[in-house]
């Protein structure tokens, strides 16, 4: 029966399938192989509740490979990624549906990438308006009702950075420039202070939250929404930056214990936006920004016996990286030491659940080498995106 249906019909139905059951269809035969190839409108989104952590090896000796860790079987793979142009280094930067974007680290000035390792798809985007060093990047995706979940519409934003100055040397830049995925070209839309432009350049990691929010006008009564993007200064004491996308308008505002964590990452927690951050001798905790009065509040805390199976009984939260998305926080160190995930369990405001996993020590029975990697979490996709073509 299987081999007589239409090939359309059959890709329907795997595009139904979870990437690792999609793989294993696509491996029976050469037909198979080339229906689940073509997939385009990508379906399982009941099967998507939990992301996959993508490790990326900071330096790869040999050939050019990421290791995933899958969530529903707790597996590891390997990944190989021979596809992306030789000499070329990529740093992620985040997840955008089941995209990853990347910045090249060998490049001078700002490069970024769009890539699925699944799918062995890659592309460049196109050259910044003013080329700059070191900006910050951040992320708006925009959901409608006709998108297909995986690959959604996206704006990307880059403000700071160093740029030629015009009597020579260079200087901070005060533009903001926008790529829109629908027309692929990058257009400044907005401006940022000196004052700004400075942290932004020099103390900003390239992780961003991006955070929309309703609000009601006290006179009219009626509700609009607001994007706002944030980012987190990555010296001590620790600040964050906030971004009106709409409104054009900066500020900048403190964190709790900002002399005191040792490491410090915003997240997406509940809709809104979180702070994770851990102390010398104390333990993770999770902050959580009220819309009401925009005050931090504690709202979770690791497990003391997670924390110290992380840190390898060590009281000490340097080294430790966190990345997160709307349903997962991970901490983690290296490839082979384990990892603490914080994964949502229930609806929009359900509660979380801190769990230990295990590093990837070896794949299919053969040894990996533990080393120092760059993690995101990611929901996969075997489906071609239009946006490569």
């Amino acid at each position: 029966m299987w081999s007589n249906l239409p090939f359309d019909v059959l890709s329907s139905i795997f595009s139904f399938l979870s990437p690792d059951s999609l793989a294993r269809a696509r491996s029976s035969c050469k037909n198979w192989h080339t229906c689940g190839s073509f997939i385009t409108q990508y379906k399982p989104q009941e099967n998507h509740t939990q992301p996959w952590f993508l490790a990326l090896p900071i330096r790869n000796y040999q050939k050019p490979f990421c290791y995933a860790q899958n969530p529903i079987t707790n597996n590891w793979h390997e990944i190989s990624l021979d596809f992306i142009p030789t000499q070329t280094t990529l740093k992620p930067v985040a997840p955008i549906g089941s995209l990853i974007l990347f910045k090249v680290t060998n490049s001078t000035t700002l490069e970024l990438v769009l890539c699925n390792p699944f799918t062995r798809q890659f592309k460049y985007l196109p050259k910044l308006n003013v080329s700059r060093t070191n900006p910050a990047c951040g992320i708006v995706t925009i959901k409608e009702i006709n998108d297909v979940w995986c690959f959604p519409r996206f704006r990307i934003y880059v403000a700071g950075g160093m740029s030629e100055a015009k009597h020579g040397g260079a200087a901070y830049e005060t533009t903001v420039e926008m790529y829109d995925s629908c027309v692929d070209t990058w257009d400044i839309v907005g401006s940022v202070a000196v004052e700004f432009s400075v942290r932004l350049t020099v103390w900003t990691p390239n992780e961003n939250v991006c955070v929309e929010r309703s609000r009601t006008r006290t006179r009219t009564g009626t509700r609009t929404r607001t994007t706002t993007l944030y980012w987190i200064t990555s010296a001590r004491a620790y600040s964050v930056m906030g971004f009106d996308v709409g409104n054009n308008c900066w500020r900048e505002f403190g964190v709790p214990h900002a002399d005191k964590l040792e490491f410090a990452t915003l997240v997406r927690w509940n809709g809104g936006l979180g702070l994770v951050g851990g102390t010398c001798g104390g333990s993770v905790c999770v902050w959580e920004m009220s819309e009401e009065d925009n005050k931090w509040c504690l709202v979770d805390e690791m497990h003391v016996e997670l924390g110290l199976k992380l840190l390898c009984g060590k009281r000490n939260w340097e080294g430790v990286k966190c990345v997160s998305d709307d349903d997962a926080i991970c901490l983690y160190r290296e490839l082979g030491c384990g990892m603490v995930m914080c994964r949502k369990v229930g609806g929009i405001m359900g509660r979380w659940k801190w769990v230990w996993v295990d590093g990837c020590g070896n794949i299919k029975g053969k040894k990996v080498l533990n080393c120092s990697i760059r993690g995101v979490l990611v929901n996969p996709s075997l489906a071609c995106s239009t946006i490569f073509f």
